[in-house]
């Protein structure tokens, strides 16, 4: 059996390709709405954040033969985790990274290595600014921000409760969150920068499959400052960009005898 950190929809997708191919798999993800889309796919799966000592539990009580890593770019403890648990339990870990997207040298971009050079950047650039890298790090923002004079801060999420209440706890107003769904176009991502008039956008570098470049481009057109945060550093040992090669490398190392 294979064991999937998934959540993201090329997850979804390489969840599906293992399953045409006849691997037996666990998808594991955090929020119910990641689980639903595979369901809908008839992928067997299990919800809910797990530390590596759980995970090893789980590797160890279903038989698992490989763990394939398709977390988010950011998911960087799931990631650290996944691969502890892999290496206690004597399995395989395999990272499956979607594509970097390269931004083009531009004055208007600033690259940071962290959400906290993020806020430290937008603390010194005042205006507007929105932030669009979801809520799990928004205290980070918040706390740095919220008293930032000549600064303020909009917020940029997905519509769930939970994050509504983290914003109420934060002290986060109604008027300054964005609660939608993405992904969002160039030409929608233009339009709530201009009605919020947006000065600085601060986004991660989560490949163009997470939209970063429509987030940018739509910043850019409008002369706005972007501060891009770049992917944490991780030694994830052999890693896969595309779907073909994570069931090639499968082949490799896991016996057709998995295969039921």
């Amino acid at each position: 059996m294979l064991f999937l950190l998934a959540g993201t929809s090329d997850a979804r997708e390489l969840a599906c390709a293992l399953k045409q191919e006849g691997y037996p798999l666990l998808a594991s993800v955090v929020t119910e709405n990641a689980a639903k889309s595979l369901r809908e796919a008839e992928i067997p799966v299990r919800v809910g954040r797990l530390t590596a000592n759980e995970m090893l539990h789980e590797l160890q009580e279903r038989g698992v033969d490989m763990v394939v890593d398709a977390s988010h770019p950011f998911a960087e403890e799931a990631s650290k985790n996944a691969i502890a648990a892999a290496e206690t339990a004597g399995v395989p870990y395999l990272r499956y990274e979607r594509p970097e997207w390269r931004a083009a040298r531009h004055p208007l971009i600033e690259t940071v290595s962290s959400y906290q050079e993020a806020a430290e950047a937008a603390a010194r650039r005042k205006g507007v600014v929105m932030l669009t890298t979801g809520s799990k790090t928004l205290d980070i923002f918040v706390k740095r921000l919220s008293a930032e004079p000549g600064l303020r801060l909009v917020a940029r999420m997905l519509p769930r409760k939970d994050n509504m209440e983290k914003c109420e706890q934060l002290g986060l107003e109604q008027k300054n969150i964005v609660a939608m769904q993405g992904p969002f176009g160039k030409e929608l991502n233009r339009a709530l920068y201009q009605h919020y008039r947006v000065t600085t956008v601060i986004t991660k570098e989560s490949g163009q499959i997470g939209s970063v470049d429509e987030k940018v481009e739509a910043a850019l057109e409008l002369g706005l400052h972007v501060i891009l945060i770049s992917r944490p550093r991780i030694d994830y040992g052999h890693a896969c960009s595309s779907v073909e090669q994570v069931i090639g490398h499968v082949r490799t190392e896991i016996s057709g005898s998995i295969i039921r």
